[in-house]
Formats: structure tokens, sequence, C-alpha cells
């Protein structure tokens, strides 16, 4: 699997040698659970088409779970070559070794391209356009070269082991874990909370179903809850009667409230997210609490 040192690719690396896969966890980091029975780490660099292609030979993968990416939201110029180089080209490099090998591929996909759960809006940002385009190569793969592959689109993921600690969760549970104000928007923003064991999950199975190849599908709860409900439900996990100051940060332009559809995921792999958001957020609050 790619982006193995990452936040979902970590838990799912750590699930897959749980259920005694053979795994090989690609990335240009260090693979975290390279020490765990039977996880081989390889440093790889996914643009570089020859070293994706070296790798493939040598492992001679089944399934590869494909979750390696620039993630970066910024509505920012200076951050369209490195989310398309980072998120397309090695995408492509991927698809094109998949093919030459044999192996069926599980990619993760952004809620932010266009699809029923959010009206099927144009991409709002340089990520979720990578995403659309690298989402198109697949689908050309798979009809003009026969490529298996399934795309899996989560929403917006949380829980313990988030390193990124810009994003919302992390950041604000930092905050109050450390007696500081965060600085935030004015929270109206509306999301579809998925927790990470829950998403982790769906990629197992899809990477299983045969029902799946050639599908794609959302992972969420299916509910939108705005940021000021969550960050609020945070402090009140955390035991903190302060008022968050929302409103000391400008909401982020074109953002478009992101829900996932359901019934593709329970239809084709039989998959329901399992953990509230309460329950969630606690356990999250809990893990980096202990950190400190």
């Amino acid at each position: 699997m790619t982006g193995a040192s990452g936040f979902i690719g970590g838990a799912l690396v750590r699930r897959l040698a749980e259920l005694d896969a053979q795994v090989h966890g690609a990335s240009r980091g260090v693979v975290a659970a390279s020490s765990a029975g039977g996880v081989v780490g390889r440093r790889v660099d996914l643009r570089d088409a020859v070293a994706v292609d070296e790798v493939f030979a040598a492992v001679r993968p089944e399934v590869v779970f494909h979750l390696a990416g620039e993630v970066n939201g910024a509505r920012d110029v200076a951050v369209v070559r490195p989310t398309m180089e980072g998120n397309l080209s090695a995408t492509v490099n991927v698809l094109t070794a998949a093919v030459a090998y044999g192996s069926r591929v599980v990619l993760a996909g952004s809620s932010e391209e266009p699809r029923p759960g959010n009206g099927h809006t144009p991409a709002p940002s340089p990520y979720a356009m990578a995403k659309t385009a690298a989402a198109g190569y697949a689908g050309l793969y798979r009809r003009l070269w026969g490529l298996s592959h399934t795309i899996v689109r989560p929403t917006m993921v949380y829980g313990p082991g988030q390193r990124d600690t810009a994003k919302i969760v992390p950041y604000v549970t930092l905050a109050l874990l450390r007696g500081e104000r965060p600085r935030l928007t004015s929270g109206a923003k509306l999301v579809d909370w998925v927790y990470v064991d829950d998403v982790v999950e769906a990629f197992v199975l899809a990477g299983l179903s045969e029902r799946a190849a050639g599908q794609e599908f959302d992972v969420g709860t299916g509910t939108r809850v705005s940021v000021r409900e969550a960050v609020e439900l945070l402090y009140r996990i955390a035991g903190d009667d302060s008022a968050p100051p929302f409103g000391a940060v400008a909401d982020r332009p074109l953002d478009v409230p992101q829900t996932a559809d359901l019934g593709p995921a329970l239809e084709l792999v039989g998959w329901r997210p399992r953990v509230g958001l309460e329950e969630g957020l606690r356990r999250t609050f809990l893990w980096y609490k202990a950190l400190l």
C-alpha cells in the first residue's frame, strides 16, 4: 500500500497486519508500523515512474491500497503543481504499474470530487481537482487496459493518530489540553465527520470484495454536523465551560457541504459507520491527552 506513514494509511497498515495480510507499506517517509508482524516498509517517491515500477516488480502485489497524496485544501495557486504531481502524476504511475503487473487498486478519492453527495459541484480546490482527474484516469485505464480498481471517497476523517495538527479536531483538542485559545472560523461549515477506524474497515472491505471492482463509493455517516457543533462538543468533552472564539479566522472560500451517500457502500461491501461523533471525539481527546 502507498501512503503507509500517513494518518489513514498507518491505521490501515496496522489493521491489515492484524488480519495476517502480507503488507508492503510504501511511503516517502518512515513506515511507522514496519516493525509490526509481517509488515515491510519501503521508501519510494511515487512521482518517479521508474521507482514505482521497481517496487511493483519486487513485490508483485495482488491488491494495492493507494492512499498516498499531497493533501492540501488551500485555495492558493502555489499548491496547484504540488497537488497535481502528488495526486495525479503519482496515481498515473501506480495505475500504469498495476496494469503491467496485474494488480488490483483501491484508490482513496476525495468527497470534494463532483458526485451525487455534493450535487456534482465542480472541484473547489487544486487538491480536489487533482483527485477528480485521477479518478478519470482510473476509469480510462479500466476501459482501455482492463484495470480492476475501486475508488473509496471518505468525507472528513478524524481520530487518534492524526499528525497534521492544523486539522480542526487535533488543533482544537491540543489547544484545550494546553490551556490555549484556538483561532477559529465562524464554524458554519457543515461536515460529514467519519471516524478513522470506520474508514479503515471500508478500505479493507473494498480490497476483499469482487463486487466493488470497477465501482466507487462514499465513506461517511450520511449526516452533516457543523464545525461549530463539533468544536462545542470537544469543549464539553474537555470540561471547558468557556465560549469557543469563533470568527477569529475568515471562512475558506468555495467550501461546499459534503455528505456521504451510504447506499453504495452498504450494497457493494456491506459497510456502514459504527462510531458516532461524540464517541469518536471522546476517544480522540483521550488519545491526545495520553500523549501529553
